[in-house]
């Protein structure tokens, strides 16, 4: 297994960890032998969330007895002090540990920086967690563009590590993923099979390790199949030869006109669709296997895309020219909504 330093962590971690996103629909026995294959191959970076339903509770039964082998990420939807602060001690329940290594802010957009990083804001409650020896280590979760260059501007101090998308199709944070680790923070790329359109794995996880643009990735894992397949590819990363190379670029084209990369350059919607938010769920709807969970989140949204009036506004902004009417359109009649 090949390891990396997570930026000026200190943590030392598989190059291709474990994203804990698909634990919920598995059950404790299967988190349980998913966490062995984890601790026979070397993967020792766990990723998890409060959002992830059982995923923190099954983890933590499977970690009992062998917590230290392991490098336990969580993260929080919170944005206020007293939520984080709640949140925080429940992971900790929940994990059945008394130390978190790296506890992030989960899917900050641009709007919630004044009060996360505000007087009462969900970071003053990191911080504390931190002093008082609960987490090691302070991190935020983005989707957007922009808010990735809010984070790497004003507040690489503050948080220490970052996740983002990044993969074969999605490489518009690059530049600012590269800034990030050139102050020392740690990269993670989230999303990296691309939300499962991704179907050649081996060359999706390869392309990663060879970009030197994030210090680890985290494919979902929910079965021992999953780790095996993984860890071979980490105990075995070779470089890409120029036939995969040009493969990149085919996908690239195949999936460019159908692909949200979640930049976020068609917002505001007119009618106030969260459109990035949308593809999303829709992909945790089709590609995850996470019916009931995205139905959830989908319905929590503010505006659905049974809304869209089809004025066409969104599709004038969109740097890759999707067809985002039809898109939406299609989350309504899966959504029903």
């Amino acid at each position: 297994m090949e390891y990396a330093e997570l930026g000026r962590t200190g943590l030392s971690c598989a190059v291709i960890s474990f994203g804990g996103i698909p634990i919920q629909r598995s059950d404790a026995a299967n988190t349980m032998a998913v966490v062995d294959a984890l601790e026979r191959h070397g993967i020792n970076y766990i990723d998890t969330a409060r959002g992830y339903t059982v995923s923190e509770a099954y983890l933590g039964k499977a970690l009992k007895g062998r917590r230290e082998k392991f490098v336990l990420a969580t993260k929080s939807m919170s944005r206020d002090y007293e939520t984080m602060k709640r949140d925080i001690q429940i992971s900790l329940k929940n994990l059945r540990t008394d130390y978190i290594d790296v506890y992030q802010i989960h899917n900050l957009p641009l709007r919630d920086f004044s009060t996360v990083f505000g007087p009462e804001g969900a970071c003053k409650a990191l911080k504390e967690a931190r002093e008082a020896g609960r987490i090691g280590h302070i991190g935020a979760t983005v989707h957007s563009l922009d808010a990735l260059k809010a984070l790497v501007e004003h507040h690489s101090r503050e948080i220490e590590t970052v996740m983002f998308p990044f993969n074969i199709v999605e490489l518009h944070g690059e530049g600012v993923l590269r800034q990030a680790r050139e102050k020392g923070m740690g990269t993670i790329a989230m999303k990296p099979l691309a939300g499962g359109n991704l179907e050649d794995w081996d060359l999706a996880l390869r392309f990663l390790a060879e970009a030197g643009v994030c210090d680890i990735a985290i494919p979902g894992m929910g079965s021992v199949e999953e780790v095996e397949r993984n860890a071979r590819v980490a105990e075995h990363l070779t470089p890409l030869t120029q036939e995969e190379k040009a493969r990149c670029e085919e996908i690239r084209k195949e999936l460019g006109g159908s692909f949200c990369r979640r930049c976020n350059y068609c917002a505001p919607c007119t009618r106030g669709i969260d459109i990035p938010g949308t593809f999303l769920m829709v992909n945790y709807l089709r590609k995850y296997g996470l019916s009931d969970w995205a139905r959830e989140r989908y319905r929590g949204m503010a505006h659905h895309a049974g809304e869209c009036v089809r004025c066409g506004v969104c599709e004038t902004r969109c740097p890759y020219d999707l067809p985002i009417r039809t898109m939406l359109k299609g989350a309504a009649e899966d959504f029903g909504y």
